[in-house]
């Protein structure tokens, strides 16, 4: 990925479109990163993987409902406090 920084973006902002369309760009100010520019394509791809694991998701808790999987949330915040799902 190539990083470019934020005065170096502005500065060529039609450049740096061009090269977001081939893979994406990471922008940084004050040497930190703080963005990355990609395509439209890339973005509603990303987008789509979101919904697609949100869906699944959804469906395992409904089946796990289902068939009585589930644990009380104070156990589990309790567990997660501890460490035990690290």
């Amino acid at each position: 990925m190539e990083t470019l920084t934020a005065y170096e973006a502005e500065n060529s902002f039609g450049d740096t479109l061009i090269k977001a369309q081939r893979s994406p760009v990471q922008i940084t100010k004050s040497g930190k990163p703080v963005a990355v520019l990609v395509s439209i394509e890339n973005y509603r791809m990303t987008e789509e993987l979101k919904m697609q694991v949100l869906k699944e998701r959804v469906l395992r808790a409904e089946s796990d409902l289902q068939a009585g999987n589930f644990v009380d949330g104070e156990d589990f915040m309790q567990d997660l406090i501890t460490g035990k799902h690290d």
